[in-house]
């Protein structure tokens, strides 16, 4: 059997990838400025948009490229987090109780956490059951119990059905104006660094470690005693989680959550931002997010099938950068004058 590298991903942080994330954080934080300075201020919507996708993607990146588990039914925790946010707005303006029992709420400190909460339930009971088998049996069941969710939604006419339910205004945070669009991107853009920072404690940590090793080589950790179900559905719940984050801020973002968000073509799209940014990587599932986008809304300006070029381009990907678009800029990095050795 091949020997199980349990340093991959465990090592403390260079200090040139540090300071690079804080110059991008940087960046990021001045953009809302620069995108009114050159009269595009629609990039600070695209932004925030690719923040909240990058998150979702990080989440299925954490089970795919950590654990070797490849789910199709992920968009069913990005929707539920949605749907909490939705359905708690509905009940706080019609001052009802869901089911009678819970009061609804507008606080954004009360609301995303719900949504964490309720999607880690959901996937503590979807992942329960599919982590019981493997492989290709394991992407159907996902994908199953995803689109019986889709369809459970489609059904709720009490909340909108098939035609989604609106929000009327972003929750509130206390001292801040959610109306304002500049507000919200920077509460995404601190809640997205505060993310990334624990999935990176996350996958150092001797659990991120054990994870990795079930993903090179399940029959040697379980000959060391470990319990693959147990860590496997602590990563799924935990994977799910931030995929209901997700959910919830992209729902106070567009103010408008459907059933969409469950379909598996929704789980497609992050998967193919996983692909085009990186499968494994920490910040590669959120350059995959901005390819994908990017490359939407400039294909989408040009002509109705975008989606051939989107293929066309993933395909390059897959069979030429092996590792992905970050893979493609560390290289393009490595040529630099300064950089060669």
């Amino acid at each position: 059997m091949a020997d199980i590298d349990l340093t991959h991903g465990a090592q403390a942080p260079g200090r040139a990838p540090l300071l690079r994330a804080l110059a991008a954080l940087v960046v990021l934080a001045a953009l809302p400025t620069l995108a009114s300075a050159l009269g595009y201020p629609a990039l600070t919507s695209l932004v925030t948009r690719i923040l909240i996708y990058g998150i979702a993607a990080a989440s299925l990146n954490f089970i795919l490229g950590y654990g070797g588990l490849v789910s199709f039914g992920h968009a069913a925790f990005f929707g539920i987090g949605g749907y909490v946010v939705g359905i708690l707005y509905q009940n706080y303006s019609d001052e009802t109780l869901f089911l009678g029992l819970v009061p609804g709420s507008n606080q954004m400190l009360i609301t995303l956490p719900a949504a964490v909460l309720v999607a880690g339930a959901f996937a503590a009971v979807i992942g329960a059951l599919s982590l019981r088998t493997g492989g290709v049996q394991f992407i159907m069941i996902t994908l199953a119990f995803a689109q019986m969710l889709f369809f459970l939604f489609v059904s709720l006419k009490a909340y909108g059905g098939d035609d989604g339910l609106i929000i009327r205004r972003t929750n509130e945070l206390p001292g801040l104006n959610m109306r304002d669009k500049e507000v919200v991107y920077y509460v995404c853009l601190g809640i997205a660094a505060l993310f990334f920072a624990g999935l990176a404690r996350l996958i150092r940590s001797p659990f991120g470690n054990v994870l990795n090793g079930l993903r090179q080589n399940e029959r040697r950790m379980v000959a060391l005693g470990v319990a693959p179900y147990r860590y496997r559905l602590v990563a799924f719940v935990l994977s799910g989680m931030g995929a209901g984050l997700a959910g919830a801020l992209m729902a106070n973002f567009l103010r408008f959550v459907s059933p969409d968000m469950m379909h598996w073509t929704k789980s497609g799209e992050l998967l193919i931002m996983v692909i085009l940014g990186g499968v494994g990587t920490l910040f590669g599932p959120l350059i995959g997010a901005a390819a994908y986008l990017v490359l939407e809304t400039l294909l989408a300006s040009w002509t109705e099938y975008w989606q051939l070029g989107l293929g066309l381009v993933l395909l390059f990907v897959v069979m030429r950068a092996r590792g992905g678009v970050r893979a493609l800029i560390v290289a393009l990095g490595a040529l630099l004058p300064g950089r060669q050795k």
